[in-house]
């Protein structure tokens, strides 16, 4: 199999070359930074059997647990291939109970094909928009490697032929999207792909050396990112895990940059050298790699730090999973999690286990706050329908967006990410033009409200929005005081829009 990018036919003036020095001349686009809100969707062949052991959040896992307890113990659905291969998990037991130990994983492929002909695009898509989103990541191919689109490159391995999605998915739910002036973007996992390797990740080791070991595949995977983007065109290239060793990113970011200068790749396209693989195979090498990676870690569980995501400037963004950082981001990021400890739907998650509104309002808040973006992801059923919990849960959301928007929408960090009233309530700020928001994440219960220590700029006025009440307010110093409006409803959150001179 050749790669295809000689005959990536562009009609575009060559802006960049594929060359790191040219790719991080790449700038983040003005779209990316005032969306804030995205939808991730994790649909496909596990959403069949929806199932994941309940276990810790995978944000609990990395503060408490060892690097293997992960896949053991995988809260994941759409790992169920990967916990279907590994002796002893629940996945495995809840798979021989429901199905039969003979019963394959390529054998849901016709159940979802034939449920999905209940899914409406339309439908869906009109949801993402209600809660307010901007973009929508769409997962066309994750790890277990069958495409929610019927690809020109099929899969080139025995029986796999029509390893695939009946109805064109992605292209439906791209055309719905755009429609709605959302922008569609889409997630392919570029370097794990188990249709080509039955081997099984249980700890670090396996998981870096978990790539197809087929020469073809390099191809295979490059291939299919040229295709998306040419058929489907989309806004981000969101790869997952990694990128085949044999294929060129460099060449890939360049002509998808000189395609679409307003597009975006995102962090997660490491390669690893084939010389480091065969290292890493080594028992006294893999046990090393094991060690040193839990003692750093809990170096930094010692220290009280939290594992982040460091910045490559070759990438546009970066995507800490399940977590938030502490503090303003001089760049990009995107914080990418589950309304439940799933991506893809499991079945076993009841309201406890998912997010509470209020709680993801207030992470929404959090991530803006700290120059951030904020992709919540859905988990559809096998029949695409959006299970009633998440839909409330995007509701809720979107209610409180149609009020406070103007305060997470196409707004910027401010000098500082956030501080606490003197009775203690959290605040978190962000700034648009002339405009400096306040976003309270509790009620406060005073006649008046204080907040110390920080130098605002000269105000003009202060607005609580959605009430009509004139709030009077002054200064003294470092010191802002505001009397409590009488009319405040109940709300998750609170803005008061700061007008300034």
């Amino acid at each position: 199999m050749e790669f295809i990018f000689k005959n990536f036919d562009c009609q575009y003036e060559v802006m960049f070359k594929p060359t790191k020095r040219s790719i991080i001349k790449h700038e983040v686009p003005e779209w990316f930074h005032d969306a804030k809100l995205g939808i991730f969707i994790h649909w496909g062949l596990y959403s069949v059997p929806a199932f994941a052991e309940i276990t810790k959040s995978f944000g609990e896992i990395m503060e408490s647990e060892s690097l293997g307890y992960q896949f053991k113990h995988n809260p994941y659905s759409e790992w169920y291939l990967n916990s279907l291969r590994y002796e002893g998990t629940e996945t495995q037991k809840y798979h021989t109970k429901e199905y039969g130990s003979d019963f394959k994983y390529e054998e849901f492929a016709p159940i979802f094909n034939e449920e999905i002909k209940k899914w409406n695009p339309e439908e869906m898509a009109d949801i993402f928009r209600e809660a307010g989103a901007n973009y929508v990541v769409l997962v066309t191919k994750h790890h277990d490697g069958f495409t929610l689109w019927k690809s020109d490159h099929p899969n080139p391995n025995p029986g796999k032929e029509n390893y695939h999605a009946s109805r064109d998915i992605v292209g439906e739910l791209t055309n719905a999207v755009g429609k709605r002036g959302m922008k569609m973007a889409l997630y392919y996992s570029g370097k794990i792909d188990w249709s080509f390797d039955e081997t099984f990740i249980e700890d670090i080791p396996t998981f870096l050396d978990n790539e197809p070991r087929q020469p073809e595949y390099a191809a295979y995977s490059q291939n299919h990112w040229y295709e998306l983007i040419k058929k489907y065109k989309p806004w981000i290239l969101w790869n997952d895990i990694g990128f085949p060793a044999g294929a060129n990113k460099l060449q890939l970011f360049a002509d998808y940059f000189n395609e679409n200068p307003e597009g975006l790749i995102n962090d997660r396209w490491n390669q690893i050298p084939n010389w480091a693989r065969r290292l890493i195979r080594r028992p006294k090498i893999s046990k090393m790699i094991t060690n040193v990676a839990n003692r750093f870690i809990a170096r930094r569980r010692k220290k009280g730090k939290k594992m982040e995501t460091p910045y490559n400037p070759l990438y546009d963004f970066t995507t800490p999973e399940y977590q938030t950082e502490s503090e303003i981001r001089k760049h990009k990021w995107e914080s990418c999690r589950g309304m439940g400890n799933s991506f893809g739907y499991n079945r076993m998650e009841k309201e406890e286990h998912y997010i509470k509104p209020k709680e993801l309002i207030h992470q929404l808040i959090d991530v803006v706050s700290k120059n951030g973006n904020l992709l919540i992801n859905v988990g559809p059923k096998a029949d695409g329908s959006i299970p009633e919990i998440q839909k409330n849960l995007l509701t809720d959301l979107g209610a409180w967006l149609k009020i406070n928007g103007e305060a997470i929408f196409e707004t910027r960090p401010w000098k500082m990410a956030q501080a606490m009233t003197k009775c203690g309530i959290p605040i978190r700020f962000t700034k648009k033009k002339s405009e400096l928001y306040m976003i309270f994440l509790e009620k406060p219960s005073q006649t008046s409200i204080m907040i110390e220590n920080i130098q605002f700029p000269t105000i003009a006025g202060i607005q609580l929005i959605g009430s009509e009440q004139v709030i009077k307010w002054g200064t003294k110093e470092k010191t802002l005081v505001i009397e409590t409006p009488t009319d405040m409803l109940e709300s998750p959150a609170y803005t008061f829009k700061i007008t300034l001179e």
